[in-house]
């Protein structure tokens, strides 16, 4: 049984548009008890606790619930997985939901040198906050943690988890580090990842919303696919996985609002991503935060409709 509660914390910028509202999915156990019923709080389930996180970061404009199926599937595998929802400038002075993004690390002079997420290291601080408080006090393993993200929330984590020793394992959707020329970089530019441990990407190849944004990296729409690059031209040596869903698209392991963000541009969803990449996410945690084995075998038969590359 997955259940979740609500956290907020502290980031960078004025109020109110400083705050970073969390929801924490873990694994519960019910108990039956009037407490538990009056309140709706249930407790850890503690069988396999303490249970390594996953820190998830949504795309510009996507709220944290679009990804709700996708964050229970993996916590039902046995994670604790944190999404959030933070209203902040995104450009020029327009407002929107942010995974927050610190333009000024994202420049030639400074890329490399601190992460371009600042919200990362706040809510990493409430998860250990979270850890001393009821009903999750000692259930967190701060120490077995993992990025993931999904489009500019995806870009990111590649941007900024080797800032953090307790990151052992990145993974993202839609994502890719190709950089915008209005930041002073060439056209193309596809800058290293800043990661030092095991990464998966994965992406759809109806994927009309990178395929419309190519303008913005000085390029034409007939292009490389911008995340296959990343896999093969910004990640160090390491084993890492490339998940290319035939069908699938932008939102491929999110349900699009249509009301916001830029499901507009996509390209049809000719099949339902999120199943099976919700289980290849689930096995690549498992080998590379718990070191199973048997995951590490399956990951090496997986298939489930999708190419896996890896190197």
């Amino acid at each position: 049984m997955i259940r979740s509660l609500w956290w907020s914390v502290r980031t960078e910028g004025a109020a109110p548009f400083d705050t970073a509202h969390m929801k924490v999915y873990y694994p519960a156990v019910a108990s039956g008890s009037d407490a538990e019923r009056l309140s709706g709080v249930f407790a850890p389930d503690p069988a396999a606790a303490p249970y390594p996180v996953v820190v998830f970061l949504s795309g510009v404009n996507v709220g944290q619930d679009s990804y709700r199926r996708y964050a229970t599937a993996v916590a039902e595998s046995g994670f604790v997985v944190v999404t959030f929802d933070r209203v902040a400038e995104l450009f020029g002075g327009v407002r929107g939901l942010t995974p927050g993004v610190d333009i000024a690390a994202a420049r030639p002079d400074t890329y490399g040198t601190r992460p371009t997420c600042p919200t990362i290291p706040a809510v990493l601080a409430a998860l250990a906050e979270l850890n001393e408080t009821e009903p999750l006090r000692g259930a967190l393993d701060l120490d077995r943690i993992a990025l993931g993200g999904h489009s500019a929330g995806g870009t990111v984590v590649l941007q900024s988890a080797s800032y953090f020793p307790s990151v052992r394992a990145v993974f993202a959707w839609g994502a890719h580090t190709m950089v915008a020329t209005m930041l002073g970089w060439d056209p193309g530019t596809v800058l290293p990842a800043q990661v030092n441990c095991p990464v998966l990407l994965g992406v759809g190849t109806n994927d009309g919303v990178i395929k419309g944004s190519a303008d913005r990296y000085g390029e034409g729409e007939d292009r490389p696919d911008p995340v296959a690059r990343t896999f093969a031209e910004a990640l160090p040596e390491g084993d890492h996985l490339l998940a290319i869903v035939p069908g699938a698209n932008h939102f491929g392991i999110a349900d699009a609002d249509p009301t916001a963000a830029r499901a507009f541009l996509d390209g049809p969803a000719d099949t339902d991503a999120l199943p099976g990449f919700a289980r290849l996410t689930s096995l690549f945690l498992h080998a590379h935060l718990r070191d199973s084995a048997t995951a590490r075998d399956e990951l090496a038969g997986f298939d489930d409709g999708m190419l896996l590359k890896r190197r």
